[in-house]
């Protein structure tokens, strides 16, 4: 989908920090439209009248606009109140309604000024088939529309230094708003506000009261009172807070209402978010619980695997002793794995650093009289939990294979271990310049290799020699992009 920017420079060029603010009052103008009642169109000047670039619906009301208008250009009769407001930075209301089908549209044209010039052209646009009757609530809300859309024509919103933080859980105005004075003093809440303040433990209304002492009032039992959550009950910063109490949690976000620089009052959209905190936290929890599981069965086979360490030193068989040393590496292998699940917040493995540190352990133990060197080609990415562990074995098996057999009787040697994802398959290699082999392996480790390609990763394994070494490839499946 192509950004505002983007559908912009269609055309003709656009300075950037003409792009950027535009940008930032299309990303926050879903408020304006909800407060309104009406949809909002931005229109950029061209040479032969005006086009549109952005196009906003109501969520509290009607469309008057069924269809896509971006890249629709300006009718005739639209150009001349579009012009003005654009040539004479003046907001114009047309003095007839236009007719679109079967009803009235009333609109409005308003200059969209950054530092002084103006950039764009704004409509508000409402169908007058669904006029409401002037309650407190759309009074309020209209107000609280108009006094931010004065204030694109002067330049000051969208507010550049909002900090809004996440999009999850922000409030929106059908879930509540409120208006307030210079002083933070409630001039108006929405039924919705009220009810999630009443959710907090505040009681009775909330009208003439001062937001910030109501509210740290609240929460002052839970110690100190953060400063942020004052400047935003107070309108004072285009800031967002939580505020938690009585077992409630709310979202609040306010606008400040400027005049020439002048705070003279704000908007505060309030949202009940005790829900979704405790599914936040319950997450969380949960996945501290996963991760203290990883940690605990890689403590458990570390333990394992140094039971084998001592029970191969009191074994005098060589061939004992083999089969534990291997055993032991196997263990170490998955332990490795649970290692690195421990230490993530999701189950992912990040697997190019765990293939280093694997194959150098398996290098290192299965001959450590050899000098071997590895090289990696491409990237393994992220690979699911639940293939990990088999992929790891895999690698350490074949690293294992060749530096055993491939390099016998050699100081040096190097193996190249090359990795290409095509979404959820993957294709390995891992190639080695040893003495080749004459026929494919049939031992343990093989076996190991072939029963965890076929049946845990569905996929196929081949054996090969080939000049100066041999290699082994693999295609398995490991889930995830």
């Amino acid at each position: 989908m192509a950004t505002l920017s983007e559908i912009a420079q269609q055309y003709g060029p656009l300075p950037q920090d003409e792009a950027d603010w535009l940008s930032e009052l299309v990303a926050d103008w879903q408020i304006i439209a909800d407060l309104s009642f009406a949809d909002l169109v931005l229109w950029r000047k061209v040479d032969q009248g005006f086009v549109a670039i952005g196009h906003c619906r109501p969520s509290t009301g009607p469309t008057v606009h069924q269809e896509e208008v971006v890249g629709v250009r300006a009718a005739e009769g639209r150009i001349g109140h579009l012009d003005t407001a654009f040539t004479e930075r003046q907001i114009v209301v047309s003095r007839e309604p236009r007719w679109d089908e079967t009803y009235a549209v009333r609109e409005e044209a308003l200059p969209v000024v950054m530092r002084g010039r103006v950039i764009a052209v704004l409509t508000r646009e409402a169908s007058m088939a669904a006029l409401r009757s002037s309650s407190r609530l759309e009074i309020n809300y209209k107000g609280a529309a108009d006094d931010l859309l004065r204030m694109i024509t002067r330049g000051e919103f969208p507010v550049r230094t909002s900090v809004t933080g996440p999009r999850r859980g922000a409030p929106r105005v059908g879930d509540g708003v409120m208006r307030l004075d210079s002083q933070g003093i409630v001039t108006y809440a929405s039924p919705n506000a009220l009810s999630c303040f009443h959710r907090l433990g505040v009681t009775g209304s909330l009208l003439h009261r001062a937001l910030p002492r109501v509210v740290s009032s609240m929460v002052s039992e839970r110690g100190q009172v953060d400063e942020t959550l004052a400047m935003v009950t107070a309108g004072r910063a285009a800031w967002r807070t939580d505020v938690e109490a009585n077992g409630a949690a709310l979202s609040l976000r306010a606008i400040p209402v400027t005049d020439n620089g002048n705070r003279v009052g704000a908007v505060l959209l309030c949202r009940d978010v005790s829900d979704l905190r405790r599914r936040e936290r319950e997450l969380i929890t949960k996945d501290a619980t996963i991760r203290e599981i990883h940690h605990r069965v890689k403590n458990n086979l570390q333990t394992v695997a140094a039971l084998l360490r001592l029970q191969s030193r009191r074994v005098a068989a060589p061939e004992a002793k083999e089969a534990l040393s291997e055993a032991m590496r196997r263990v170490a292998t998955i332990a490795m794995v649970h290692e690195t699940l421990s230490g993530t917040l999701d189950e992912q493995v990040h697997f190019d650093d765990l293939v280093a540190r694997s194959a150098r352990m398996a290098a290192d133990v299965a001959s450590p009289g050899v000098q071997v060197k590895i090289v990696r080609e491409g990237d393994f990415g992220m690979i699911p939990a639940q293939y990990a562990s088999s992929l790891a074995l895999i690698l350490t098996e074949l690293v294992t294979n060749a530096v055993q057999h491939g390099f016998e009787g050699r100081e040096h040697g190097s193996i190249t271990i090359f990795a290409e994802r095509e979404g959820s398959t993957l294709h390995a290699r891992i190639a080695d310049d040893g003495k080749g082999i004459a026929a494919e392996p049939s031992g343990l480790g093989s076996q190991i290799v072939r029963t965890l390609v076929t049946n845990e990763l569905h996929g196929a394994i081949e054996w090969r020699s080939m000049r100066g070494g041999s290699s082994v490839d693999l295609t398995v499946t490991v889930g995830g992009d």
